[in-house]
């Protein structure tokens, strides 16, 4: 299942480096606009603790974590919907990405350059709200230019339907609201959009602030920072206080050097792991494994998925011949301490075609074909 998480924000905000760290890569991170054109794309291991205590239950001669894309995209500035920049390419490449992490400048450093000429985190947000909500306006405007005449002469039902939508997502993007945070769009009315218009607002989207280093333990004593944190509570999304130049010096080190660092800076978690975390679920994620001496593996599939389409994540011929899949829950197998002590219990069970799977499943697929 590959699902891609674009980072995008103004020019240098730090996305490249962000990209850097997450991935281990060594794309440029220069200290001028643009030094990103192409996107660059990688694909990064989920961290699961899970995964590694299926480790040691197992012994695997080989073990597979879940994954997920990310894309290092161009930086954005104020006229993008317009052509400035890198126009149309930049707002392109985000159309291709499920879910999207916003970088944001939250750090002084007068020797690297602000498009802006100044940092101001609430600004530089709403540039980019802009910019997404004004191109997601040209795609409706083009649209409902096709379809409202077929709904005021011919009264055809579809067209009726959409004219309708699409007047109302115009009216709250035109008062500056993105379509992910329209709040009474009904379920089936928000998967129509979704898979008809491919609007930018649309994308779920969560906030990384670029803090200073002196931040770093307590981000609320920054004032950048604490803007960002009260733009992300009032849009109900998540926001991720990162050191970005320092994490990504610190990235190529081992864990236990890294734990150690970390713990002299105050800082009790991995904030690349935050991230990948946050973005995996952020695309509505999540996450079943497959168990065994040969290998032990994370299965990444979309919450909601039935037992017959998670297993044809792993093999289309496992969904074609499906028979009943074994399962139970990851949680139990910690309580018990192997598979036959769950089994012993009644705590593995025998499901049908139609079980929703869910996250920490451990799941063996009897097919036929």
């Amino acid at each position: 299942m590959s699902l891609k998480v674009g980072i995008i924000g103004l020019p240098n905000v730090g996305k490249s480096t962000l990209f850097n760290a997450l991935t281990s890569s060594t794309v440029e991170a220069a200290n001028y606009p643009f030094a990103t054109i192409n996107p660059n794309k990688s694909i990064v291991n989920v961290p699961d603790d899970r995964v590694l205590f299926l480790n040691k239950v197992f012994k695997p001669i080989k073990t597979t974590l879940a994954t997920i894309e990310f894309v290092d995209i161009a930086g954005l500035v104020k006229g993008a919907s317009h052509g400035e920049g890198l126009g149309n390419r930049f707002l392109s490449h985000i159309r291709e990405c499920d879910a999207l992490i916003e970088v944001v400048r939250c750090f002084e450093n007068p020797k690297i350059i602000h498009v802006e000429q100044g940092i101001d985190p609430k600004r530089d947000i709403e540039i980019i709200d802009l910019e997404l909500i004004m191109a997601d306006l040209e795609t409706l405007n083009k649209r409902i230019g096709k379809v409202e005449t077929k709904a005021r002469v011919n009264k055809d039902k579809d067209s009726v339907y959409e004219v309708k939508i699409i007047s109302f997502l115009k009216e709250h993007l035109e008062k500056g609201v993105p379509v992910r945070r329209i709040p009474n769009l009904s379920k089936d009315d928000r998967e129509f959009v979704r898979k008809n218009y491919f609007l930018l607002t649309e994308k779920p989207l969560i906030y990384v602030a670029n803090i200073s280093d002196q931040f770093i333990s307590e981000p609320l004593n920054s004032t950048h920072f604490k803007v960002v944190n009260e733009i992300a509570n009032n849009e109900n999304t998540k926001v991720i206080p990162i050191s970005i130049a320092t994490e990504n010096e610190l990235s190529g080190l081992k864990e236990n050097e890294k734990d150690e660092i970390f713990r002299e800076l105050g800082i009790e978690l991995d904030s690349l792991h935050r991230v990948i975390i946050s973005a995996y679920k952020l695309l509505g994620l999540e996450t079943f494994f497959t168990v065994g001496k040969d290998e032990v593996r994370a299965w990444t599939f979309k919450k909601g998925m039935n037992a017959k389409d998670c297993a044809g994540i792993i093999h289309s011929d496992f969904s074609r011949g499906f028979i009943k899949a074994e399962i139970y829950k990851f949680d139990d197998l910690v309580k018990f301490g192997n598979e036959l002590s769950v089994k012993e219990a009644g705590k593995m069970r025998i499901e049908g075609k139609d079980y929703l799977m869910n996250d920490g499943d451990v799941a063996f697929f009897k097919f036929n074909v």
